[in-house]
């Protein structure tokens, strides 16, 4: 297996989720506003955030995810996650799942990651396809995958769970094509 890539943009460095990372992943995944609508509860323990770290690893030493920590260049400090899951190379897709602390919102930093694992997904993993499923009350996300050029698919009901309750999403998706017609491909 190669070594886990690292990509970087201007004030991001994408980089592999090490078990360091777990009392950072446990501050924000602990914050309600953060996995208020990321389709699983809040951390109660540190050892959640030591299993999701697990999860991560694991996924990737299996070619099943890819998940990336989102790292400020001019701090090292890690403010949230971004990458693949449901990774099909057989079909050439994959969905993308992101989350940025709460303390670094509204700053573009969520989108400035996206961009560069758009990149690496349709370029380096030869994707054709990138989804992603957003509940319908998180208009900021989608607002995010709007302007980077997804487009909405439709409604799916009873998709997810969310504190043990049944939630829609819309499902988005961006084309190979498309992207490389983007101005940010």
């Amino acid at each position: 297996m190669t070594s886990f890539p690292r990509l970087e943009t201007d004030r991001l460095r994408l980089r592999s989720i090490e078990s360091s990372d777990a009392v950072k992943l446990y501050d924000y995944f602990s914050n309600k506003e953060v996995t208020r609508y990321y389709g699983m509860n809040s951390f109660k323990t540190l050892e959640e955030a030591e299993s999701l770290i697990n999860t991560f690893q694991i996924g990737y030493q299996s070619n099943k995810l890819i998940r990336w920590g989102i790292e400020l260049k001019e701090t090292n400090e890690l403010i949230g996650t971004c990458g693949f899951h449901a990774v099909s190379k057989k079909y050439k897709r994959a969905e993308i799942g992101y989350e940025i602390s709460h303390l670094h919102w509204h700053k573009g930093y969520a989108s400035e990651a996206i961009k560069a694992v758009l990149a690496f997904g349709f370029k380096e993993m030869e994707l054709i396809r990138i989804g992603a499923v957003v509940m319908l009350e998180n208009s900021p996300s989608r607002s995010v995958l709007l302007r980077l050029g997804f487009k909405e698919e439709g409604r799916l009901r009873n998709y997810i769970i969310q504190d043990h309750m049944p939630c829609d999403v819309i499902m988005h998706s961006l084309l190979e094509e498309e992207w490389k017609k983007s101005s940010f491909s």
